[in-house]
């Protein structure tokens, strides 16, 4: 449902403001291609699975009650964090300047985002989908020079739309970073890589070792392993 808030907040925003050109058009496609894609890719990879391991264990954590704390703790937390990170999608939408250097640069990194996270995400699908991978680490593709395409993927989708929304409003839009620093933030430190990463090397030596070999977030090439000691 993450997707599905912010793309509806985007649709609601074009609604209601005054139709401003080719950005506002811009900006809801992609915005609106962006919900679709994850949300699609997310529900096809879940479905059947149960419940989500980190939702179970704020589920065990907030017992007994937690009918009613999740109200607040997920449903409430998550459209509180939903709003936030539409923000520069309303700033840009809103923007009237003339189309320029922030607007091409902006809509060229959103593009790029949905599209290295789309790619890592259909290479992580194929791995998965053959059952002699089945306890090995995903190391090829994107995942060879990043552990996280999709979340490095996703955090220039938002940087994408501010530096848009930068381009449509100018100085006034610059409180918008809000939503690119709070996504990157969570997709680093709290729902993202460090969750995640916790769990599997953890339980997986095989993703220690890869853990050492690639680079976190921002690709780059595999790092050399010094050789062992004789």
């Amino acid at each position: 449902m993450w997707a599905v808030f912010i793309a509806c907040a985007a649709l609601v925003y074009y609604l209601c403001l005054p139709a401003s050109g080719a950005r506002a058009d811009g900006i809801l496609a992609l915005v609106l291609a962006w919900g679709v894609r994850l949300g699609v890719y997310i529900t096809r990879r879940n479905w059947g699975h149960g419940e989500d391991r980190r939702y179970q264990q704020i589920r065990a954590r907030n017992q007994p009650n937690f009918a009613i704390k999740s109200l607040y703790l997920i449903f409430g937390l998550q459209t509180t964090l939903a709003w936030i990170v539409s923000a520069p999608v309303l700033v840009g939408l809103a923007g009237t300047r003339p189309l320029g250097m922030f607007d091409a640069v902006g809509l060229t990194l959103t593009v790029f985002g949905i599209a290295f996270e789309a790619v890592g995400d259909a290479q992580m699908a194929s791995f998965r989908a053959k059952s002699t991978n089945a306890g090995e680490v995903m190391d090829r593709g994107l995942w060879r020079y990043t552990r996280h395409p999709n979340y490095f993927g996703e955090a220039c989708v938002w940087w994408g739309l501010w530096l848009t929304a930068l381009g449509g409003a100018g100085r006034d839009g610059v409180w918008s970073v809000i939503s690119p620093l709070l996504m990157t933030i969570l997709l680093l430190k709290v729902s993202g890589v460090s969750l995640l990463e916790k769990h599997l090397a953890e339980h997986r030596p095989a993703y220690r070792d890869y853990i050492a070999r690639t680079r976190a977030f921002v690709p780059g090439p595999p790092k050399r392993r010094a050789p062992p000691s004789q």
